[in-house]
């Protein structure tokens, strides 16, 4: 895995590369550009807000806008690695037979171009809260929630690129994960909190959901605009350990399947 992560680092020029690509050729002649990445969380957000405010928000159509739209950004990063993520070998073919290059590298290439538009959409997050709240603790949790968008990259890029193998094998994963993921917008608690779940004894859905545990740990930190108290930080604490215990195992499968299937998959292509 040592040896692979470094010929990664090595081609990561190359890997830039293909990332720019993409930027470039999705936003080509594009009046607002890279803007439209924001659109679409927008714009779900504002009919979020309108529809399920007085319903979900105790009545505060600000912090509930904030709240649905760090919900979107992270559930479509998420989403969006592991379903374009799974067509990364299929995608870039091309490249493959061309050159020795990590396989690793194009579902990496994928992933990073999904995280850039989560960054942005989460930074529209830390200006509506800035403005909302008119304090500069909200950098606090800008800072708490570093890290875990940092393992919800690196879980995003093993879920990738086990997809990835997959589909080059089953070309239906790809599918499936596109039909998971409608099922898990609405098990995810993205537009609605926790405590909905909870009051209905449906609490163990949240904990079963790896995609609950990144939304967490990214969207909590920058709601609480602010200094936490020892009790917040306790429970990100934990948060992250389960994080971590997570990532791991996923870090663990995708070499696994790397390992098992990286001289094979040249062949179902």
């Amino acid at each position: 895995m040592f040896r692979h992560l470094s010929a990664v680092w090595t081609a990561r020029h190359f890997l830039l590369a293909l990332v720019k690509l993409d930027l470039r050729l999705r936003y080509k002649r594009s009046v607002l550009g890279i803007g439209w990445s924001l659109a679409h969380p927008i714009a779900m957000t504002v009919v979020f807000t309108v529809v399920f405010s007085q319903l979900f928000g105790d009545g505060d159509p600000v912090g509930y806008a904030a709240f649905a739209l760090a919900g979107l950004a992270v559930w479509g990063f998420l989403r969006d690695a592991a379903t374009h993520g799974s067509r990364a070998f299929l995608t870039n073919e091309g490249y493959i037979r061309q050159s020795p290059m990590p396989y690793t590298i194009y579902t990496l290439r994928t992933v990073l171009g999904q995280a850039i538009h989560a960054c942005m959409a989460l930074s529209v997050v830390v200006a509506l809260l800035v403005v909302w709240k008119g304090d500069a603790g909200v950098f606090v949790g800008v800072a708490l929630a570093l890290p875990g968008l940092l393992l919800a990259l690196v879980a995003a890029w093993a879920v990738a690129t086990i997809g990835a193998f997959l589909t080059a094998f089953f070309q239906d994963v790809a599918h499936i994960l596109e039909v998971a993921a409608q099922i898990g917008f609405f098990l995810t608690p993205i537009m609605y909190r926790r405590s909905v779940l909870d009051d209905r004894g449906l609490g163990w859905l949240v904990d079963i959901n790896p995609a609950s545990l990144y939304l967490s740990l990214i969207r909590d930190p920058l709601l609480l605009a602010g200094i936490p108290t020892v009790a917040q930080l306790g429970q990100l604490g934990q948060l992250y350990l389960s994080a971590l215990a997570v990532t791991a195992v996923l870090v663990a499968l995708a070499a696994g399947v790397v390992s098992w299937l990286n001289k094979k998959v040249i062949f179902h292509l």
